[in-house]
């Protein structure tokens, strides 16, 4: 797929810079270490929700064990940067995960099966801000240099034209956001998981 040339700090850094007051921002996040830059970055300007909806993460344990350290780090920043990061968990449904990406098992990570995992998690999300009084709705996936922004920024403004809700264009590996996000970790001690979430990647990082 041919994706444009767009810079999308540039144009997130165009929204910020004329926006007259706070925003409501549901920030979907798929775990503690990649969320940490973020919410340093995007609660100096909005008023930052984030959203933990992963069914990808396929053992139990360890979505529990992610979604603990994702709460852990929120209040540990509300505490020292005084920030107001609220949370919100959505429902955890691995077998929905399962039944969505059936056939294409067998794929690579960022392929096919990838793309559909992104949709379903994006869609939930703009669902849930256009419940819930959201201005605005985005993705901590981009800040992985392992991740399609093209694809995340693609797949969020159409789901957001379907929800009419507006989706926040987003890279935030830029600015040096994905090395911050490892300096945050260490700051943070939190844990950094070697696989994105589903066993399908497990099997491909660790061979397990």
């Amino acid at each position: 797929m041919n994706y444009p040339n767009r810079n999308y700090q540039k144009e997130l850094d165009k929204i910020i810079l004329q926006m007259t007051q706070r925003k409501k921002l549901l920030l979907h996040s798929c775990c503690a270490p990649c969320s940490s830059y973020c919410l340093e970055y995007l609660s100096q300007y909005f008023d930052v929700t984030v959203f933990y909806y992963n069914p990808n993460i396929t053992e139990e344990n360890e979505y529990q064990k992610r979604a603990a350290e994702q709460q852990r780090l929120i209040d540990a920043m509300n505490e020292r940067q005084h920030t107001t990061i609220s949370y919100a968990e959505g429902v955890y449904e691995p077998e929905e995960y399962l039944a969505m990406v059936r056939g294409l098992e067998q794929e690579p990570e960022g392929a096919g099966r990838c793309e559909r995992c992104f949709r379903m998690r994006l869609t939930k999300t703009a669902e849930y801000a256009s419940d819930n009084g959201f201005d605005y709705f985005t993705t901590t996936l981009t800040i992985s240099p392992l991740k399609n922004a093209h694809l995340l920024n693609a797949l969020g403004e159409e789901i957001g034209k379907k929800t009419g809700i507006a989706f926040l264009p987003s890279d935030f590996k830029k600015k040096e956001g994905y090395k911050r996000s490892i300096e945050l970790s260490k700051e943070y001690d939190l844990y950094r998981q070697n696989y994105c979430g589903c066993i399908f990647s497990k099997r491909e990082e660790t061979g397990e």
